[in-house]
């Protein structure tokens, strides 16, 4: 392995944490493990603190193998991107084999860890791992198509939670509706940053938005947002169907629902970067929001 490589600023042991966590995009890895421990809190009939950290620690382990991965293989394009040229391998601050060392530690660790719940929670950690990092990362200079691929190893910490919660590590109804209401959630959340950074991605020949013209930022666009958050509202019942919740949670969920559908109504009239930033932000807070009444709802 070649000495760690100094730019023009002072790389202390500070820059070489800061870079580390942006080689694994710390905040990111963090959505991730509250995305897994809100299903396993669902899913637990006792709660254990002991299972929380396990479950935290190797979920977190998992995504940041992924995401390092991702730098690795896209370490030529973040070079033409503003938003990440910086990084810690396209600015030379970081070698590829260090990265891959520390995605290869991560990963296999984080396994491990899952491993100790069932063998099926690490089943599906590793395919988060494996089909992130190897099939929607190339496939991003291919299709928007890929949009749908990433979808699923970003909806699978849900699945992972649930699952890691069940005593024989089984794939109950309930973790297949976490996962697909993640699943669902992704497509107005990832276009709403897609539209927003366009132009950025148009430099690496990104082209993500679901509308196949030649500018994706477009009433077609907006209208295939519309429909997944249709498809939110539609799945709102869902969880006191299957226990998950009581009707309250439900309800909150269905009116967090409308709150989102309304900012995706509006970028179909305003087609503006503003009306995208506020829908991107609109997604966030309807995550948060009924993941929160899910929870309190089992109070």
């Amino acid at each position: 392995m070649k000495p760690y490589i100094t730019s023009d600023k002072a790389t202390g042991l500070g820059q070489r944490i800061k870079d580390i966590q942006a080689l694994v995009k710390f905040r990111l890895a963090l959505s991730v493990v509250f995305s897994a421990c809100t299903a396993y809190y669902l899913g637990s009939e006792t709660i254990s603190i002991q299972g929380f950290l396990l479950l935290a620690i190797g979920g977190f382990l998992v995504t940041a193998s992924a995401n390092a991965l991702n730098q690795v293989l896209e370490k030529e394009t973040d070079k033409l991107m503003q938003r990440t040229q910086n990084r810690p391998l396209p600015a030379g601050r970081m070698e590829i084999s260090e990265a891959v060392l520390i995605a290869g530690l991560s990963g296999a660790s984080g396994i491990l860890i899952l491993a100790s719940f069932n063998a099926l929670t690490a089943v599906l950690g590793a395919f988060s791992l494996v089909s992130y990092a190897f099939i929607y990362t190339p496939m991003k200079r291919v299709s928007p198509a890929a949009v749908w691929i990433g979808a699923v190893p970003g909806a699978l910490p849900m699945a992972i939670g649930w699952v890691a919660a069940t005593p024989n590590g089984t794939l109950e109804t309930q973790a297949v509706f976490l996962f697909t209401l993640q699943f669902i959630w992704q497509f107005p959340h990832f276009w709403a940053i897609a539209w927003l950074v366009y132009d950025d991605y148009a430099k690496a020949n990104f082209y993500l938005l679901p509308s196949l013209k030649k500018d994706g930022r477009n009433k077609s666009s907006a209208l295939q947002i519309i429909f997944y958050i249709i498809c939110l509202l539609g799945i709102s019942y869902t969880p006191f169907y299957l226990g998950i919740s009581g009707l309250i949670a439900c309800v909150i969920m269905f009116l967090s629902g409308l709150m989102f559908l309304w900012f995706a109504i509006n970028l179909y009239f305003k087609t503006s970067n503003e009306a995208a930033k506020k829908l991107m932000f609109a997604s966030l807070i309807y995550q948060v929001i009924v993941f929160i009444a899910l929870m309190a709802d089992k109070l």
